[in-house]
């Protein structure tokens, strides 16, 4: 059987860029120490979630990749003899931004990287004012454990993305995540809102009988503009079968190294079980191409 001890860390973070560098560090280690082969972190985990505001000067975060950044994980990942899945604010060229993840071997090197597809422009989540749309499309990343289907945070509403993956033949698929509640929200409001993103991310498991991984940050994040009050990270990082059912699943408060076995040969099983992928009508879904069928 082929199985894999996954790693995922949720943290709150802090303005100080060097102190969540040694937390990541210190959570990396404590995660490999314990066996783990994969290691996930949050979306854009090395600074503050900057994009509640529109300000240029917060373009400076961004580093080249490889670069800095690049080094760090890199040795991170072989000392520890893990794959690991970063999220980086990577500076392509000037004014040419992406959020990229990059995904590490276990000896260091660059397995692969994944622009950000799907880019959100909301109160709190001024995306699109900072990244420039994926261009290498849904590729997954080949990996020493396994092929990665590495998506990040918005695209994990969309359905076409996970499919797309499992189609190029992901063995399981991975959404750096910083997503939270807004303190105005009723608690009615957050639940649905809670409730929403993991049913999505769980209904890709079931369509595509894959297992999926969620990172998540915690913490509240202040608003510096004033416009709003801030983001309340929700956690809840989990791990889903291809069933969808819940492997595990973090606090929505708590830092927290979620240390989880995924059998990836039982999407095989689930696969026989649930043969979507065989019944898919391919001949009659050429309109997916429309932006809507008026």
């Amino acid at each position: 059987m082929k199985k894999i001890k996954a790693g995922l860390i949720q943290q709150a973070n802090v303005a100080d860029l060097n102190i969540n560098l040694a937390n990541l560090a210190k959570n990396i280690e404590i995660c490999a120490a314990q066996g783990t082969q994969l290691v996930v972190l949050q979306e854009l985990h090395n600074s503050l979630y900057f994009c509640q505001t529109e300000d240029t000067h917060l373009f400076d975060l961004a580093e080249s990749i490889p670069g800095p950044s690049t080094e760090f994980y890199s040795k991170l990942a072989a000392t520890n003899k893990i794959v690991l899945v970063t999220s980086l604010f990577e500076k392509r060229a000037p004014g040419l931004y992406h959020n990229t993840a990059v995904v590490f071997d276990s000896d260091g090197s660059i397995a692969g990287k994944y622009r950000k597809m799907h880019i959100p422009d909301d109160p709190a989540y001024y995306e699109k004012f900072y990244f420039t749309p994926g261009d290498i499309g849904f590729e997954p990343i080949q990996t020493s454990i396994g092929k990665l289907g590495v998506l990040v945070c918005w695209d994990q509403w969309y359905p076409e993305a996970a499919r797309l993956m499992a189609l190029k033949g992901a063995e399981i698929l991975i959404y750096p995540t910083a997503i939270g509640w807004e303190s105005s929200d009723t608690e009615e409001e957050k639940s649905r809102q809670l409730n929403a993103w993991i049913i999505s991310q769980r209904a890709h498991a079931v369509a595509n009988g894959l297992p999926v991984i969620s990172v998540n940050r915690i913490g509240r994040e202040s608003d510096p503009s004033g416009q709003t009050n801030g983001i309340q990270f929700w956690g809840n990082s989990f791990v889903a079968g291809p069933q969808g059912e819940f492997l595990a699943q973090a606090s929505n408060d708590k830092d927290e190294n979620i240390i989880v076995d995924i059998d990836l040969e039982r999407s095989e099983n689930v696969r026989r079980w649930w043969p979507f992928l065989r019944d898919r009508r391919i001949d009659h879904y050429d309109n997916l191409n429309k932006r809507f069928i008026d």
